[in-house]
């Protein structure tokens, strides 16, 4: 009986002490600068915002080759990643638009939204020491009149090191580029 408890605390301890510790990741929004007064009373809701099927999971999916990726089960995103991408998003466009009415699609705006902003990633790739490939196809249609304007975010950001703190801050300047994109569409539709 006293062998059997032993034997059991000891597989319990080495059980324990061989898994590496997990790590989560985010993506951030553009540093804001100091708080500035409003300049637009625009609205805009940010969704939804697809990501391919491949990247739809919380463990940060890594490129080896063309054909090859790699799940890591110890680094992975602290939320789903389509909810990540539309939050910076949203973050982004309030600094850019000078607005505060920016919110995420599910959430309602008071008196309605004066345009909607929908993206489909199609490629979100992650090689951490190599490169951050995003590419997305985004829509913003203004809720007045329904005219809208298309485009294409293409980016690929080199990564200095092969830390995942890199990654997470080059796919974060990847979707800075993708807010810019939209808000020069929300300004072209609003003049």
């Amino acid at each position: 009986m006293r062998r059997t408890r032993l034997a059991l605390a000891l597989l319990f301890v080495a059980g324990c002490g061989s898994s590496p510790a997990s790590h989560f990741y985010t993506l951030s929004a553009l540093p804001t600068p100091a708080p500035a007064a409003t300049s637009s009373d625009v609205s805009v809701a940010v969704g939804p915002v697809s990501v391919p099927i491949t990247v739809d999971r919380p463990q940060i999916v890594v490129t080896l080759n063309p054909n090859l990726v790699w799940l890591d089960e110890f680094n992975r995103w602290a939320s789903p990643l389509s909810y990540n991408i539309a939050r910076v998003v949203a973050e982004n466009l309030v600094g850019m638009l000078g607005t505060p009415r920016v919110a995420l699609s599910p959430r309602t705006l008071n008196g309605g939204v004066d345009y909607r902003a929908a993206v489909e990633v199609q490629r979100f790739e992650s090689a951490p020491g190599e490169a951050a490939t995003f590419d997305a196809v985004w829509t913003v249609s203004r809720d007045a009149d329904g005219r809208s304007r298309t485009g294409r975010t293409t980016v690929r950001e080199t990564i200095p090191d092969k830390s995942y703190d890199a990654l997470a801050a080059a796919h974060s300047r990847a979707v800075a580029r993708l807010s810019r994109d939209i808000a020069d569409a929300v300004h072209a539709l609003h003049q």
